[in-house]
């Protein structure tokens, strides 16, 4: 039986434990039921999970390597059963290391890190997405160095585990300017990038890659992820950069008085 190839997705993982939280005003309801959804969407389960997660930076790429990967609550001043959250989902060292065997086979410094556990990035979204914790997974970082070309390039390089029946997620913001959060003045810059990200998305690989490589020089760009602060934008680069074909927005929200989106590509 012929295995699909499994899509790539860019998602935003909300703040903090949000769905796991009272919200009264509906705030996350909408980007809820999309991680809800994103299963369906799927034509077969995947048979591992690989999630990069923009709250994990490190130099040269590294994949975390345990076996029962612990949860990392790398959020503060939430309430205290947020701090109780579980996600026993098992991990996947042969994955991570054959993740990191494509990387350096592309000339691109790749480690596996056994002890590392899964930050929020992971836990949150995933908890909402594939609740019954039953599939293999593992994290993958953001290089420290911030170029977005080396993260399209480290996705182009684990494309092949597609193939492989593994998901890759990207998991980030497509806006992250933590001050603008909540400001009705920056719903329109936030529009400004948001439009010219849909818009690359829906180019072919090469076309979409030169777009990512000059992403700052976009509209608003720079309001939306302010310098040095890209890191939730970078899992984007390396869903990218795991598929050829053009992609396409399959979530899109105002959230906290900003654009928020979503892209799978196929």
């Amino acid at each position: 039986m012929t295995m699909s190839v499994q899509p790539t997705y860019f998602i935003p993982h909300g703040g903090g434990p949000c769905f796991f939280m009272d919200d009264p005003r509906g705030v996350w309801t909408g980007m809820e039921a999309f991680l809800r959804n994103l299963p369906i969407t799927l034509a077969e389960k995947p048979k591992a999970i690989l999630v990069v997660s923009g709250h994990w930076e490190t130099d040269g790429f590294a994949f975390t390597g345990a076996e029962r990967p612990e949860l990392i609550y790398d959020y503060y001043n939430f309430p205290p059963h947020t701090y109780q959250l579980r996600y026993d989902v098992p991990g996947a060292p042969a994955l991570a290391a054959r993740a990191a065997a494509l990387l350096k086979d592309a000339g691109i410094p790749s480690t596996v890190d056994a002890k590392r556990g899964l930050d929020h990035g992971v836990f949150v979204p995933l908890k909402v997405a594939f609740p019954d914790a039953d599939i293999p997974l593992i994290e993958m970082s953001v290089e420290r160095g911030l170029d977005p070309a080396l993260h399209v390039a480290a996705g182009r390089a684990l494309a092949p585990l597609r193939e492989e029946g593994v998901l890759i997620l990207g998991s980030g913001m497509s806006f992250h300017n933590m001050r603008a959060y909540g400001d009705p003045r920056s719903t329109p810059g936030s529009q400004a990038f948001d439009q010219w990200l849909a818009e690359s998305m829906e180019l072919d690989g090469p076309q979409r890659a030169e777009r990512l490589a000059h992403w700052a020089d976009a509209p608003s760009a720079r309001f939306a992820h302010p310098p040095a602060k890209e890191e939730h934008l970078l899992p984007l680069m390396v869903a990218a950069g795991a598929a050829e074909g053009e992609g396409a927005r399959v979530y899109a929200e105002e959230v906290l008085s900003t654009a928020i989106s979503g892209f799978r590509f196929n």
